[in-house]
């Protein structure tokens, strides 16, 4: 991996701000943007790691859908990928809720909202949850 930020996708206003997203009005999701280099690693496994550091089956799509789990795609062997890997969850007895939606433009969150959890001290393993261990 190159570099993440955290910020805005998924809405239809520009240059969106945190209170703006809460406010559920914007249509924008919190998301991370990845940069990644593919001789490293690939969408895959990052997939991978977003299904299994959060509960994809929490359906958070009500009320504005700023914390809705949605995957948000460059291209179509991505959303393919992504289809796999939401098909096999579901084969495991997941009932996923995460959407796949085309990426549009990503808007970057404000400073203090970067690097969340090193700030805090938190580890995402700590949230880790093997949910492809059947397949």
């Amino acid at each position: 991996m190159i570099s993440t930020r955290v910020g805005f996708t998924g809405g239809q206003l520009e240059n969106p701000t945190y209170q703006e997203v809460c406010r559920k009005k914007s249509g924008h999701a919190e998301a991370v943007e990845v940069t990644f280099d593919p001789e490293q690693t690939n969408f895959e496994t990052l997939a991978r790691y977003f299904f299994q550091f959060h509960d994809p089956t929490i359906d958070r799509t009500t009320g504005g859908g700023q914390y809705r789990s949605a995957i948000f795609y460059q291209d179509a062997g991505q959303l393919s990928t992504a289809h796999q890997l939401i098909k096999q969850l579901s084969s495991n007895g997941y009932q996923v809720a995460t959407t796949l939606e085309t990426a549009s433009k990503f808007w970057p969150a404000e400073t203090r909202h970067q690097k969340y959890c090193d700030s805090r001290g938190m580890q995402p393993k700590d949230r880790f949850q093997d949910r492809f261990q059947n397949t």
